[in-house]
């Protein structure tokens, strides 16, 4: 279910304006089938409020959005949130108490937070037990998901959003508060969701290059909710381009297919 030329988000002249405060200001974005984008930008730029246009749960002041084909607005939203996988801190922290990750990720085929009103069928348990084995989370079925490691339950979240077949998925910051072998874990697990010629389009936000995972095919820079680039992520993801964006200056390397960013120029202490 994409719109014309494979579109799977389209948004057009859209700002977002909260208590007279611009959040975002005329975004121009077109997300199509398969492509895999980071959003970057400093804090405060609009990146979770871009997402939250996306995922439907915000509705924008001026300008149109499209999503999986069809006009928000011209359709029940609730239509196109089955189709959309999301990963974000905020469904974390609505996630009650006492549920196993199994259970976490069961509750992910109806779209609901918990499986308390449903009765799943043996075959969506199984295959909730599936999506726990891509993302390496086999071991943790009847763990208590509340007990788990912060990048314990970010991967069993891309478990649940892999459970609606999502034609887009968004992950909202999803490597935020983890260390630094859980961000690891995370990036390989991404790449490896990357890789996959089945895969929704994806929309990763993060703060750090870093955390960009390999094949990743787009890129999309925020500043004071603006687009300041859009594009593939090697013409992008710069140090030109970055150094604007954070107001600072930053040399902008890639190593065995990672972004590396570090501040450059005077002042800058380095060390021998």
């Amino acid at each position: 279910m994409t719109g014309p030329d494979g579109e799977v988000v389209g948004l057009h002249g859209v700002s977002v304006v909260r208590s007279g405060n611009r959040l975002l200001d005329e975004i121009d974005w077109r997300v199509g089938e398969g492509e895999r984008w980071v959003l970057l930008g400093p804090n405060g730029s609009g990146k979770t409020t871009l997402v939250s246009v996306a995922a439907t749960y915000l509705w924008p002041s001026h300008g149109t959005v499209s999503v999986l084909g069809r006009a928000v607005g011209a359709v029940d939203v609730r239509e196109l949130r089955r189709r959309i996988g999301i990963v974000s801190a905020s469904l974390e922290m609505r996630i009650p108490a006492g549920l196993t990750a199994l259970d976490v990720v069961v509750a992910g085929a109806t779209g609901a937070i918990a499986p308390w009103w449903d009765r799943p069928s043996q075959v969506t348990v199984d295959r909730a037990a599936d999506r726990l084995d891509v993302v390496g989370c086999s071991a943790l079925s009847d763990r208590l998901f509340d007990l788990l490691s912060s990048g314990e339950r970010q991967r069993v979240q891309i478990a649940r959003a892999l459970m609606l077949d999502p034609a887009l998925l968004l992950l909202d910051e999803p490597a935020a508060g983890l260390d630094l072998g859980a961000r690891e874990q995370l990036a390989v697990l991404l790449a490896r969701l990357n890789a996959g010629s089945d895969l929704a389009a994806t929309v990763v936000v993060t703060h750090h290059v870093e955390e960009i995972a390999p094949g990743t095919t787009h890129a999309l820079v925020l500043r004071a909710g603006r687009v300041l680039a859009a594009g593939p992520v090697a013409e992008i993801v710069t140090g030109d381009v970055l150094t604007e964006a954070f107001g600072l200056p930053l040399r902008v390397e890639r190593i065995g297919g990672r972004f590396v960013a570090q501040a450059s120029g005077p002042g800058v202490a380095t060390i021998p």
